[in-house]
């Protein structure tokens, strides 16, 4: 077990890497920056004399490569660099916007979560047809729509129209409640899918059949059996989900006009602040990577199928190859034949 962690950790560095690596090769192959924009600004007033000066600064004038070595120097001491913006440094930009961004995606998984276990169950177990019907079709509705337009819909109706809900952040709770529902509606569709999808696959196993042989209710099996077995599945969808949820709060939190990561990237792509888009493609592969090397590590410790394929795959040491010496090739007969157990072969 312990050599699988280190081989997911390995993997998660690799993923690092390689994401900082694309995103500063796309980036500096783009056409401009920052500070090309704030030359040919006319409300700056600043010669070209002045822009040397800035791209010397901030090591813009040494080529590509010596400026990756120079960033993933810093990077690897814990500098992000500054932004070509506003000066100011990328990791005080991200630290003073990522709180708010983690509790309100935080609070879109819980909503998502709870919407999607409430489908899976509700859709699976339900008496009336159109009832289960209306929560099947759910996912592909909620996948369908835009989050943008759902964030819309509902700061419509429960801003403009209802006055529930405040239409700008003001930092309270309320404020946060319709981003989160936001957010949770967009991330349950694929949520609700799996868990509809591997609830239908669990009724179906013969360990059911014979829990309602021998009279066990449905509240009975679905506690007992069919939870657990169900939910497995997802537990492996929740790198996805932390992708959608990153993915989508940059667009909720411009509708919502919130101050987060996503008003900062907005800002940063606007203005081409390229440390400042590196940056917050850092900070978003990093969250995302944490949380699918943390199912990979809990995954085999809840599920024993995994747990006995990790265990397999282990190579296994013998007697004789311990110490230096050629293993003995089996006969014909004890090769071809079965080994069979010991109270099977002493009668």
């Amino acid at each position: 077990m312990a050599r699988y962690v280190l081989k997911r950790l390995a993997h998660t560095v690799l993923v690092l890497w390689a994401a900082y690596t694309l995103a500063f090769i796309l980036l500096t192959a783009l056409p401009g920056n920052a500070i090309s924009n704030l030359i040919n600004n006319p409300q700056n007033q600043l010669t070209p004399e002045d822009g040397k000066l800035l791209k010397a600064f901030y090591g813009l004038d040494h080529p590509v490569v010596v400026q990756y070595v120079h960033a993933l120097d810093a990077l690897l001491h814990g500098n992000l660099g500054y932004s070509l913006s506003s000066g100011a440094k990328v990791a005080d930009l991200l630290g003073d916007a990522l709180p708010g961004t983690l509790r309100l995606t935080a609070l879109g998984f819980v909503f998502g979560a709870v919407i999607a276990a409430g489908v899976g169950v509700v859709g699976s177990y339900a008496r009336w047809n159109w009832l289960r019907t209306l929560l099947q079709s759910f996912p592909a509705l909620a996948a369908s729509v835009p989050s943008f337009v759902i964030g819309i819909l509902i700061l419509y109706s429960f801003s403009f129209q209802l006055h529930l809900i405040p239409a700008v952040d003001d930092g309270t709770l309320l404020a946060l409640l319709g981003p989160a529902v936001t957010l949770g509606i967009m991330v349950s569709a694929p949520l609700s899918q799996v868990f509809s999808a591997s609830i239908a696959a669990t009724r179906r196993q013969p360990f059911v059949h014979v829990l309602q042989a021998r009279g066990a209710g449905e509240r009975y099996i679905f506690g007992r059996g069919v939870l657990r077995n169900s939910s497995l599945p997802v537990l492996t969808m929740l790198g996805l989900a932390v992708g959608e949820l990153i993915a989508g709060s940059v667009v909720t939190e411009a509708v919502f006009a919130r101050n987060g990561i996503g008003q900062i990237t907005l800002n940063a792509v606007n203005t081409q602040d390229l440390p400042v888009v590196q940056g917050v493609v850092l900070v978003a592969t990093t969250g995302y990577v944490l949380v699918n090397l943390v199912v990979d590590v809990v995954h085999p410790l809840i599920d024993p199928r995994i747990r006995a394929d990790i265990l397999a795959a282990r190579p296994k040491k013998t007697k004789g190859s311990e110490k230096g010496a050629i293993p003995a090739r089996p006969g014909p007969d004890e090769a071809t034949s079965p080994r069979l157990p010991e109270e099977v072969a002493t009668r």
